[in-house]
């Protein structure tokens, strides 16, 4: 059960990385406005881990989301198949 629940908040925040990623396309977002600036509050220090070891490329390209996803699933898997193997 617990499990399952881990399970689901790592997919919601699945979808605000995305969410964010992509809103960084559209310029004319003001981000210290809500939802948004509740958005980056849950997402950027997460990113920003990232954006600190590999630095925009050409100053605009950001790939550095690519190696957080790839942690984070790391993390999903780690943590959500423990529960699974204690039983919660």
């Amino acid at each position: 059960m617990i499990a399952k629940l881990v399970n689901q908040i790592f997919y919601f925040y699945y979808i605000l990385l995305i969410l964010r990623i992509f809103l960084t396309w559209i310029p004319s977002i003001d981000w210290d406005s809500q939802p948004f600036r509740g958005m980056c509050r849950l997402t950027d220090p997460f990113l920003n881990i990232f954006r600190n070891i590999i630095p925009p490329i050409g100053g605009a390209l950001d790939i550095s989301p690519i190696l957080a996803f790839i942690v984070l699933q790391i993390i999903q898997g780690i943590v959500v198949s423990q529960l699974f193997r204690l039983g919660l």
